[in-house]
């Protein structure tokens, strides 16, 4: 029998950290992500020829590290991050897939979507500056995304001359600001992406910074969540049945562990059906395991033949959570198109798609100050606001606050396709953020 110990070891041993860049323009996170990946030895030859070959038809004496990541052709050309870059890189300790989101307003729509996988963000900020009202903006779409840790990154250190006084009082401000809107876990790090302080290396223009350099804390930061704390969840992505001399009766559900933990021989709930059975067994890399956790994919074999499909959850039958048609969640709009009243959309849930109405859109979120704007009678791209949907089946669904997985969900132009909406099921905020917007607006929003 497969212990809770040997669960979190193994879970220990295969860790990959997913992150996501993010600041105000010019603050220097393209500079910032280049450093990671050629400090750490992550950047192929041919790929740095061809940056130090852009940097010298710029003028430039030292590689643009920026280069690594801005690939969009308007990206070199503004020296502007426009979309997300998403990179891939390793080190003997851990793998990384990184996220780098666009500063600039318009572009919210990209660090949300960029953060919405991501375990950790770093927020950067130029030393020169401060924290200004986009570093808020960042901090609190993190906090809305339920990102479990922030990195702050004081950035251009070496423009203020390495001055202590400088990052103590930029890092007591943000972390005032972040833990107000119930950011858990917030560590601030000073730095210069253009000569590489502390990114990868620690500083010896800095000895009075005793922490661990950007690097270091990516590489030892906890990840993931305890499988043993959380609900299972098991969509089922696929129904196996070979009808084969060899397996003539097997009927098996595929599918990737949202969350928590399966055995043989628990009870479950076929959801949304409410069918109930028994785990006879759980297939895993073609050999057959008593327990399986997030985020594995296995294929899970029941007691009883029932009808299941893909877009269901089995769950254990004691912490089944209730399945519901009329939905309230805050959401994040997308596309250009705005979202209005009365829009049919096509919801999707994990492997699930239903067909959905947008009911009303009772308010929608400044994040500059978190104050409200009630009943906006839309949401543009970039907007985050709540709204009420209704679907025309019931869903499973878990608040994002409890589970980032299964609370969760996408709406789609019925149409053709197109992701329209990113939403976040019930409370996506913490509840101690409602003081940080105290004044604003009596009603406030439900953080």
């Amino acid at each position: 029998m497969t212990s809770t110990s040997t669960i979190l070891e193994q879970t220990a041993a295969t860790s990959l950290l997913r992150f996501a860049t993010a600041g105000s323009v010019d603050d220097g996170k393209s500079t910032l992500v280049g450093r990671l990946l050629h400090d750490s030895k992550s950047v192929l030859a041919d790929q740095l020829e061809a940056v130090e070959h852009a940097s010298r038809s710029r003028g430039h004496e030292a590689p643009d590290l920026a280069l690594l990541t801005d690939g969009l052709r308007a990206e070199r050309e503004q020296g502007i991050t426009i979309d997300v870059a998403y990179r891939y890189f390793a080190t003997p300790r851990r793998r990384f897939i990184l996220a780098d989101t666009p500063g600039h307003v318009q572009y919210t729509r990209n660090m949300v979507t960029g953060a919405s996988t991501a375990e950790l963000a770093v927020v950067l900020v130029d030393a020169r500056n401060g924290v200004v009202e986009q570093t808020r903006r960042h901090a609190a779409v993190a906090a809305l995304l339920r990102v479990p840790h922030v990195v702050l990154a004081v950035n251009k250190m070496d423009l203020v001359d390495y001055a202590e006084p400088v990052f103590a009082a930029i890092a007591e401000e943000f972390t005032a600001y972040a833990t107000s809107l119930g950011v858990p876990g917030i560590t601030a790090i000073p730095i210069s992406a253009l000569a590489g302080d502390n990114v990868v290396t620690a500083s010896a223009n800095m000895a009075w910074y005793g922490g661990p350099t950007v690097l270091e804390h990516l590489e030892t930061v906890s990840v993931g969540s305890d499988p043993t704390d959380e609900p299972a969840r098991f969509p089922v992505q696929y129904v196996i049945r070979p009808q084969t001399p060899e397996h003539p009766d097997y009927r098996g559900y595929a599918g990737q562990i949202a969350s928590g933990i399966l055995r043989t021989g628990d009870e479950v709930t076929v959801l949304p059906s409410g069918l109930t059975s028994t785990i006879e067994g759980i297939d895993a890399l073609g050999e057959s395991v008593d327990v399986a956790w997030a985020p594995q994919s296995v294929t899970v074999r029941l007691a009883d033949d029932l009808d299941i499909s893909r877009g269901d959850v089995i769950v254990p039958t004691a912490s089944a959570p209730a399945t519901t048609q009329d939905i309230e969640a805050t959401v994040c709009h997308l596309h250009d198109r705005p979202l209005k009243p009365g829009t049919r959309v096509l919801l999707k849930h994990t492997t699930r798609t239903v067909k959905a109405i947008v009911k009303d859109i009772p308010s929608r979120l400044t994040l500059a100050d978190l104050s409200q704007h009630p009943a906006p009678g839309e949401l543009a791209a970039n907007d985050i606001g709540r709204v009420v949907l209704r679907t025309a089946e019931p869903l499973p669904l878990d608040a994002y606050a409890e589970s980032r997985r299964t609370g969760s969900f996408l709406l789609i132009d019925p149409s053709d396709g197109t992701t329209l909406t990113a939403g976040m099921a019930g409370t996506a905020f913490a509840d101690v953020a409602t003081d940080a917007a105290a004044g604003q607006d009596d009603e406030g929003w439900d953080f």
